[in-house]
């Protein structure tokens, strides 16, 4: 792979673009170049708000943006700290602020806590049991960044991580019909595997010279059959919590535009070319999109 072919790590591009440099590199630290992070992590905070029936409820809505975009960033500084010797290494983390030098460590723990700060302001609005099941995905945040160390599947953590909203945006509104939360729970995350899957594939190369593990590099050439099935175990569990809520054939159809889009991408996706992942693992911002709006129609209609 060509340096010309790398796709970087961050982009100096828009608002972050416009910072002073110093204030620039803790941006980027957070990831703030790169919005496709907190969407992925808000859509199931979404998901379990509007499939409970409860409305559009959108002062909750926006403060779980509030804390994805907080939280994700607080996930991106933390999982840099951690990985500073594996990301100088691969060619496109090594110019990281925490991997370059050009932040210190001492100063990524103080912006972590700071972005922490601003996730507890957010936890402060939810109900009790809501705060409760929030605080319960800390050990399994906190252990994140050690599992491409210890097995081929860190996307399935992954999976477990950054999908907790939904169980979140459910509980924030009901305590009841809890096999529909783990039915969307579980179909969060198997989106989750699929397009963390996708985004892997960039590093292959270079994960497996280090020693990083990654689904991409476990599947092989079956990557694009692995994809599939996890989108199709996505849809399955959407369709088995609408189903628990819902036992209308009619209400599954609501699902039928997010199930067109993964097939896109799965038989779109190419795993030789280092731009194609990366364009589809960013158009999972809008099937997020499209799964939050069937789950507001079964929940609401």
């Amino acid at each position: 792979m060509t340096n010309e072919q790398i796709t970087p790590d961050s982009e100096h591009s828009g608002l972050v673009g416009l910072l002073p440099a110093a204030a620039r590199d803790y941006a980027l630290l957070a990831r703030f170049d790169r919005p496709i992070g907190w969407w992925l992590l808000f859509w199931p905070c979404a998901w379990g708000v509007w499939l409970t029936g409860a409305g559009v409820q959108w002062q909750l809505v926006l403060w779980l943006l509030l804390g994805s975009i907080a939280m994700r960033g607080a996930g991106c500084v933390y999982n840099d700290i951690v990985d500073a010797d594996l990301d100088r290494q691969v060619e496109r983390t090594a110019a990281r602020p925490v991997a370059s030098g050009r932040v210190s460590l001492k100063a990524a723990w103080t912006w972590l806590f700071a972005l922490c700060g601003v996730g507890l302001l957010v936890l402060f609005q939810l109900r009790l049991e809501a705060k409760l099941v929030a605080l319960a995905s800390l050990l399994l945040v906190a252990a994140y960044p050690f599992m491409k160390r210890i097995t081929w599947w860190p996307q399935a953590w992954l999976g477990l991580v950054f999908t907790w909203g939904a169980p979140v945006g459910w509980i924030a509104m009901r305590s009841d019909l809890l096999g529909v939360m783990l039915a969307l729970y579980a179909g969060a995350f198997f989106w989750c595997m699929a397009y963390d899957t996708i985004y892997a594939l960039q590093d292959r190369e270079d994960d497996a010279l280090v020693g990083i593990k990654s689904s991409a590099l476990r599947l092989g050439d079956n990557v694009k059959l692995g994809v599939g099935l996890f989108y199709s175990g996505a849809i399955a569990c959407l369709a088995l919590a609408f189903w628990l809520l819902r036992a209308d054939w009619l209400a599954l159809l609501a699902l039928a535009p997010a199930a067109i889009h993964f097939a896109w991408q799965v038989t779109t996706l190419d795993p030789a070319d280092s731009a194609n992942p990366l364009t589809r693992f960013r158009s999972n911002r809008v099937a997020g999109a499209l799964v939050a709006a069937a789950c507001f129609v079964v929940g609401n209609a």
